[in-house]
């Protein structure tokens, strides 16, 4: 049996990082080599040394929206919160409300003095509400008006701007969250890769919250993944098929990426164009199909994203990695440093 508990690490709560750095590249990057377990300590922009021409840099262009919205019960005045998951059809997203109580079924909620009104359709799976929207005009720029960036539960200030919790590239808007690893680099940093003859990919997987929830089953094993969805071009499947073909390295930027191209592939590693919904779980055992080195940020104990970080790098590698980071005072998670997993001889 594989137990949860067997990816815990202590974590001094004031190396949860609350904000991010003014310059993105400047963070801190811890370089675990895979095979050795041997760390070194740079800085993010160095990132560019592990890089060799003919890699392959994979990154999730996907957009957070800002999903975050407090309304008013119609008739009470009530104050509730909403967090928009899922786009569902017709108006109708798959929502987490607060306090889930005063949102019964033909609830509605006011959000912006009447500019977006929810009605709350039925109950589902986890206790999520379906919520149809009412508005006028374009729901994307109402959502822009009215909404906040959905930070995760751990970090606490208040975001300055917006576009700090947003990659560089994102493009397609659908996220509940960022993925983390890719606020790292700045439009120069990644010019300057691909000046070195490095490819960039790009696949899109929607982050849902599912990502912070905390394992809850005392077996691994038990643990059932969300779904989130995804989808990869047919012109960036080409250019990570090539690389592989040639014999570059595929460099995975974050765990959403990772995930959303082991999703992709077949049993040889190859990845098909494609879109649709993956609930794929990595945890120790797991054989990588694709990729050969993951860019990732420090993750919560007992997470299922720490559990793919040890697939990829060996539990006791990566908890001996954690623990030297924690010595050596890394900011965590979100808007925390970054690490490098790799086999840094190849």
């Amino acid at each position: 049996m594989m137990k949860v508990t067997d990816f815990t690490f202590d974590l001094p709560e004031e190396l949860i990082a609350q904000d991010p750095l003014s310059d993105r590249s400047a963070s801190r990057l811890l370089v675990l080599d895979k095979e050795t377990g041997k760390t070194v300590h740079r800085h993010f922009r160095d990132i560019k040394e592990y890089l060799k021409p003919g890699d392959c840099l994979v990154i999730n262009d996907t957009k957070v929206i800002p999903a975050r919205l407090i309304g008013e019960r119609e008739g009470t005045g009530a104050k509730i919160e909403v967090l928009l998951l899922k786009r569902k059809e017709n108006d109708v997203w798959e929502t987490l409300v607060k306090p889930g109580k005063k949102a019964r079924p033909g609830t509605r909620i006011v959000f912006g003095e009447g500019e977006l009104i929810g009605e709350v359709q039925e109950v589902v799976e986890e206790g999520n509400r379906l919520i149809h929207f009412e508005y006028e005009g374009i729901f994307e720029e109402v959502l822009d008006r009215l909404g906040q960036m959905p930070l995760p539960p751990y970090i606490t200030h208040q975001l300055e701007d917006k576009n700090r919790y947003q990659t560089v590239y994102a493009k397609h808007e659908g996220s509940a969250a960022a993925p983390t690893a890719g606020l790292h680099f700045t439009k120069e940093l990644l010019k300057e890769i691909e000046e070195m003859g490095v490819t960039i990919a790009h696949v899109t997987l929607h982050v849902g919250l599912g990502t912070f929830r905390p394992v809850k089953v005392e077996n691994v094993l038990d643990h059932h993944m969300h779904s989130e969805f995804y989808r990869i071009e047919e012109e960036e499947a080409k250019k990570i098929n090539e690389t592989k073909a040639k014999g570059g390295r595929i460099i995975s930027v974050g765990t959403t990426s990772t995930r959303t191209l082991e999703s992709a592939a077949d049993e040889d590693g190859h990845i098909q164009a494609k879109s649709g919904w993956t609930e794929i779980f990595i945890y120790p055992g797991y054989r990588f199909k694709v990729i050969d080195g993951l860019i990732t940020n420090f993750h919560l104990p007992e997470s299922t994203l720490l559990m793919l970080v040890s697939a990829l790098a060996g539990r006791e590698h990566v908890l001996a990695a954690y623990e030297e980071a924690v010595k050596e005072r890394y900011r965590f998670f979100s808007f925390g440093d970054a690490m490098l997993i790799i086999n840094t001889q190849q």
